[in-house]
């Protein structure tokens, strides 16, 4: 899959925000804010003529597979571990 510049149709922000359990407006204002991450990818191969938007929020994910048009095939939600922090604590000796 290649990452493209734009995309050749939209998407309903229904569609994600109520995979979230959000209204439109606030998905979309959580979107403005960064706090929605999104990623779009487009299929190559046996995948051409599709492709792949993942949104992220927090650690819960959203990922559609549409075609060309626009048109959902397939739609899937699911938790993504949290990024584990590397924290040093330093070792006080008495």
């Amino acid at each position: 899959m290649t990452h493209p510049h734009t995309l050749p149709f939209t998407v309903d922000a229904a569609v994600p925000a109520a995979a979230f359990d959000l209204t439109q407006d606030e998905f979309r204002r959580l979107m403005r804010a960064g706090q929605i991450a999104t990623r779009s990818e487009r299929g190559e191969g046996e995948d051409a003529g599709r492709w792949r938007l993942t949104f992220q929020h927090g650690t819960r994910v959203c990922r559609l597979t549409v075609n060309d048009s626009g048109e959902i095939l397939t739609q899937s939600r699911f938790h993504r571990p949290a990024p584990v922090e590397n924290s040093q604590e330093s070792a006080t000796e008495t």
